[in-house]
């Protein structure tokens, strides 16, 4: 789940993306109608067999690719499945596990500390509640909304840098923070997708509504995105135009 940080003052690209007019309601409903027939049962792309291991992956994913974090996790979560475990491990022997994957060093702290707080604090199960997930070392709202919808089936909305772009681009919510988004993306889409709208949006942004080069040629749903520049595959930062692609911290 790549997260990259921001090259400049964050927020600041997102200033045009006010000027894009929200979807109606008809055209929001669309917009997920069309999503959802191409792909009915969206799936996130990072390995996990619990809420624990899928917690684990989520905070090793800032700024590194599912791909990545599914190459470490693999052989990391044959040893340590569960917090003991990983607590057993220790940062050393997790930081060597987790090598390849960028921050990693900061990320073993953070893993083995929220390891130790699930035993401590909740019997060594992930709580299903904002607040308490919050709480953890290295999870931020990105991280608990993840955790949330996809562990427990909670319709949350987790807006990483794809998200971010998406619903800016379109109208489906615009705003100059992740927070922004979230909230308008929630106000605005209705029930029958709430659940699966955080895939949706996702694997749209990821191999569709890309930053540099969006793919409109392969959009099903150029037709009701407010985007003004729509290209087939030109580098909108190579043509001068603003691609929108501020990236939200965690």
């Amino acid at each position: 789940m790549t997260t990259r940080r921001p090259s400049r003052r964050p927020g600041a690209a997102a200033t045009s993306s006010c000027a894009i007019p929200l979807l109606n309601s008809d055209e929001v409903n669309e917009v997920y109608r069309r999503l959802a027939a191409a792909n009915p049962e969206p799936r996130g792309e990072l390995a996990f067999t619990d809420p624990f291991t899928l917690l684990v992956a989520v905070v090793l994913s800032a700024q590194a690719t599912d791909a990545s974090v599914n190459r470490a996790c693999a052989p990391l979560f044959a040893v340590a499945p569960d917090p003991a475990a990983m607590l057993a491990l220790g940062e050393e022997g997790l930081r060597e596990r987790i090598k390849t994957i960028g921050l990693f060093n900061t990320k073993a702290k953070n893993v083995i500390a929220l390891s130790r707080q699930l035993i401590e604090r909740w019997g060594g199960v992930v709580p299903a509640d904002r607040e308490a997930l919050q709480s953890l070392p290295g999870v931020g709202r990105k991280s608990a909304n993840v955790v949330l919808n996809v562990a427990f089936g909670e319709p949350t909305i987790a807006v990483d840098t794809h998200v971010f772009r998406v619903a800016n681009r379109t109208g489906l919510a615009t705003g100059m923070t992740p927070e922004a988004v979230e909230q308008g993306l929630l106000a605005r889409t209705p029930q029958r997708w709430l659940r699966r709208a955080h895939h949706w949006l996702i694997l749209h942004g990821r191999y569709i509504c890309q930053a540099r080069k969006p793919r409109c040629f392969a959009c099903p749903i150029r037709d009701v995105c407010r985007y003004p520049a729509k290209t087939d595959g030109v580098d909108l930062t190579a043509a001068g135009i603003d691609p929108l692609t501020p990236s939200p911290a965690d």
